[in-house]
């Protein structure tokens, strides 16, 4: 049985739709990567491997895998890993980010002490 010219039209259109439709999913997911990469090297900046270290490990692992599925084909899985990993590397980041912060505060608390002591003990001579 020979296939009509409608068939094969149709099947070719058919193809052309499905490796566009895989084409079109490649460069969200590869930009998505590369911002999660970003992301990781900001935490990194940031101090969130000191701070944050299991965080940055997950962020680290997840954008590990992120980059495997991409070179994989799997886009899908790469846009989600690599969403993941975007996630974990911002959260080592606030992390980094409020130790910091706290630490400067206990210093200013512990200098605000000392001057205290200091006023108290020029008030009593």
């Amino acid at each position: 049985m020979k296939p009509s010219r409608h068939a094969l039209l149709y099947a070719c259109v058919a193809g052309t739709l499905a490796l566009g439709a895989c084409n079109s999913l490649k460069t969200p997911s590869t930009a998505d990567v590369a911002v999660s990469q970003a992301a990781v090297e900001s935490a990194v900046r940031a101090d969130g491997t000191e701070f944050a270290p299991a965080d940055m490990q997950a962020a680290r692992e997840k954008l590990a895998l992120a980059k495997k599925a991409l070179a994989a084909k799997d886009y899908k899985s790469a846009t989600d890993y690599a969403a993941q990993a975007q996630a974990d590397a911002k959260l080592a980041q606030a992390k980094a980010g409020s130790a910091k912060s706290q630490a400067v505060a206990e210093t200013l608390q512990e200098d605000i002490r000392v001057l205290r002591v200091e006023l108290d003990r020029a008030r009593t001579q």
